[in-house]
């Protein structure tokens, strides 16, 4: 894996010199966009609006427009806007992960402790995990500031970046039924099916199978094969009585058990 952030942790007085790396990947499969004429690749390129001639990426700066007319910005300027945070991860408090609703979660990655950092990164990364407390953080990367906390996973320090509450939209616009009134035999059928339902988590039993099978399908199609249309079964609108299938649904999954 290759870094894509060097900085430190900023722990009270405590500095710990961190490298930054992605902790995902894609499971999807890669694509190339074709001309459908003659299936040759689609290329896109960096051009200049005036002269429709290509720009070299190293000829490229950042400019913010104000009226008619636009300010260049230099890396300097990035960094002068808060240079301390543009090389450190700020740990302003600790708090319950519960108390972080799972919609602020946006991207993970991992953290590794820096040339004699290591003594300093696994007492932090010792002490989350026997408080059982997240560290809540901010700091820049790509010059746009973020929050994130910091978290123990397995033996390494793992940083999920989290939205900002300005970013998550408003649910006043969405048509919403009120809060549940249902019946107590309507709830209590659902609960039994939850709990019928209920398992420990284990993320090595759900596989990305959808790119499994495109994948086969692709690998077929390469040699020839015709692939048969599958058949799908739509259901458009609810019928019946919804107690009917609360108890159709939990004697379903009995006779899946047995």
């Amino acid at each position: 894996m290759r870094s894509i952030w060097t900085g430190s942790i900023s722990f009270g007085l405590i500095n710990i010199p961190i490298k930054l790396f992605s902790a995902v990947e894609e499971s999807t499969l890669d694509m190339d966009m074709l001309d459908k004429k003659d299936n040759a690749p689609i290329k896109f390129k960096r051009v200049n609006e005036t002269t429709g001639k290509e720009v070299a990426y190293t000829d490229i700066v950042k400019g913010y427009k104000i009226e008619d007319q636009y300010v260049i910005l230099e890396e300097e300027d990035f960094e002068a806007a808060d240079a301390v945070k543009t090389k450190t991860i700020d740990i302003l408090s600790f708090t319950e992960e519960t108390e972080i609703d799972s919609i602020y979660y946006e991207k993970p990655y991992y953290l590794e402790p820096d040339k004699g950092a290591m003594n300093a990164y696994a007492l932090l990364r010792d002490a989350l995990e026997a408080s059982k407390k997240v560290a809540v953080t901010s700091f820049v990367l790509r010059n746009k500031e973020g929050l994130a906390i910091l978290k123990p996973y397995k033996k390494v320090i793992v940083l999920n970046r989290i939205r900002w509450e300005q970013e998550i939209r408003n649910t006043d616009e969405l048509k919403l039924p009120p809060v549940s009134k249902a019946k107590m035999k309507e709830m209590d059928m659902a609960n039994k099916l939850i709990e019928q339902l209920t398992e420990k988590f284990d993320i090595t039993s759900y596989k990305d199978e959808y790119s499994a099978k495109l994948l086969k399908i692709i690998k077929d199609k390469a040699k020839g094969k015709k692939q048969a249309a599958p058949k799908l079964r739509v259901v458009h609108k609810q019928s019946g009585d919804l107690m009917e299938m609360l108890k159709a649904s939990l004697e379903t999954k009995k006779k899946k058990s047995s």
